[in-house]
């Protein structure tokens, strides 16, 4: 009776530390990966246990009361001491287990981190995984990932970020496309050329490159944009104008001669691909885990340069 309880009190804490934190119920409910309606349970029946007012809640807004605030700053010590006993308790285990959710960028996503978790899985048969595939930015904590995958260059932030691999991009265009329209020779030549536009770029219009030595942009124009690198694929194998991708996603096309690598003296940018996770005193053992395998993983694997 008294554990009962005893938990039912740290589900009501850890409740009412999501709903503040992330500054409503939806979001608090997201953070922890349970329902809004089961968040506000937990919190009343707090509220009922301790016999006060903790938030003051309208349809719009919610607020701390005096001794709410009071109670949320021991709540935030009490709970990440909690945290971090039970993850050091289960360091002592022989294998991670629990849900695994994750989120990756769609191609390389399907490309490669299916494979790393088909693999990851035999080593780790107590694990599940969720991988959600989009090329959205996900906010990880108040949408409840577990660690996400992200090429480029990272915003500043509170996360912890781990650099797995790196993947060069290349501008390129189909022996056809060349033929009708000649080849650009150096960056600026593409203003006189059909382009075709990943608006998953940070900067769809502004292509990067290295000229003498120092990083420049060279704005493009074209007709199509999409936002998927291998719809920008078949654009160019179709003939329609001159890409830029990941190598990893033409690689096979340049190894068939279909298409050609162009500008290759003027080097694109190279993006850092990372494992990012929420900063905690302890990491969670399935998140240490996986991300420790990523990392051999790709050191292992010579497909993204």
């Amino acid at each position: 009776m008294i554990y009962c309880e005893l938990m039912d009190t740290i589900d009501g804490m850890r409740s009412f530390v999501a709903v503040v934190s992330a500054g409503s119920f939806k979001r608090g409910a997201a953070r922890i990966g349970i329902s809004p309606a089961l968040i506000s349970k937990y919190i009343g029946q707090l509220e009922e246990r301790l016999g006060v007012r903790l938030l003051n809640r309208t349809t719009r807004s919610l607020a701390l009361t005096e001794v709410g605030q009071a109670y949320f700053e021991r709540c935030v010590r009490l709970i990440d001491e909690f945290d971090e006993l039970e993850a050091a308790i289960q360091d002592k285990q022989a294998a991670p287990r629990g849900q695994l959710r994750i989120s990756a960028p769609t191609t390389f996503g399907e490309t490669f981190m299916a494979q790393a978790i088909i693999a990851f899985m035999e080593e780790a048969p107590e694990i599940a995984v969720d991988m959600v595939l989009s090329d959205r930015f996900v906010s990880i904590v108040d949408e409840g990932y577990d660690l996400a995958i992200r090429m480029g260059d990272l915003p500043d932030s509170s996360l912890i970020a781990r650099r797995l691999t790196e993947t060069r991009f290349m501008v390129y265009a189909s022996r056809d496309y060349l033929k009708k329209h000649g080849e650009p020779r150096i960056p600026e030549e593409l203003e006189q050329h059909e382009c075709v536009i990943d608006t998953n770029m940070r900067n769809p219009v502004q292509w990067p490159f290295k000229v003498d030595g120092k990083r420049a942009n060279v704005r493009v124009n074209g007709r199509i944009k999409v936002n998927s690198a291998r719809a920008v694929r078949e654009m160019v194998l179709a003939d329609k104008g001159i890409g830029i991708t990941p190598a990893f996603i033409v690689r096979p096309d340049l190894n068939e001669g279909t298409v050609r690598c162009l500008l290759e003296d003027f080097e694109a940018v190279r993006l850092g691909v990372y494992a990012v996770y929420p900063h905690n005193r302890h990491l969670a053992v399935k998140v240490r885990t996986f991300v420790d395998y990523l990392v051999k993983y790709f050191a292992r694997c010579d497909d993204l340069v």
